[in-house]
This record gives structure tokens, sequence and C-alpha cells, in this order.
């Protein structure tokens, strides 16, 4: 049985789909103290408790992006979200601390 797929993102086309008002769905997996602290704005915290709001609310058309803190975990979560329905699904390589790093304007606490 192959894994349904997920394609990596990376954080300059992210950047530019957020700043032109690309349609998407942005996820960020971190511990909710970390997304708390900070994140990419348009970003909603997803973990167990908040999964079944995402699955029943977010439209499964636009492209889904999942952030973690380097881009490695949020390969899995993209890879289950891809099997839930998910048209396009990205894992941002990198990470939220990539992205804190290249864009410090752009992250909401």
């Amino acid at each position: 049985m192959t894994r349904p797929a997920f394609q990596h993102l990376d954080i300059p086309t992210l950047g530019d789909w957020l700043g032109g008002g690309q349609p998407l769905t942005l996820v960020d997996i971190r511990d909710p103290v970390s997304f708390a602290q900070g994140h990419i704005p348009g970003s909603r915290h997803l973990d167990n408790d908040t999964v079944s709001a995402l699955l029943a609310q977010a439209p499964r058309e636009q492209p889904l992006v999942v952030v973690c803190y380097h881009g490695h975990s949020s390969q899995q979560a993209a890879a289950w979200l891809a099997g839930q329905g998910f048209a396009e699904v990205y894992s941002l390589d990198g990470g939220f601390t990539d992205w804190a790093y290249r864009h410090p304007e752009r992250v909401e606490s």
C-alpha cells in the first residue's frame, strides 16, 4: 500500500502565495506554547484536539500547508492529511524556524 502523496513547499513560494492572497489553509502542528509565542499570520494551531474541526471546516479543494519546527514532523502530518481527501497538501521545508529567520516581520503572536 502506498502512502498518499504530499508535496514539499519552500519558504519563498509560501511567502509569494501569502503575499498574493492565494487561498490556502495553513496549519501549525507545533506545541501550543510555541504557537502562541509566534506563528505565520493566518495559520491555525492543529493538534489532536483541533483536527476534527479542521476536517469538518477546511475546504478540500484549496492547498493545505503544514508547518512544524524544522520541516520534519510536518511530513508525517501532511501524508496523513492527504489521506483525508485534501487535493493539495504541502509540508513546509525548513518549518517555522526557517520562516521566522527569513521573515521576522511576518511572525504573529
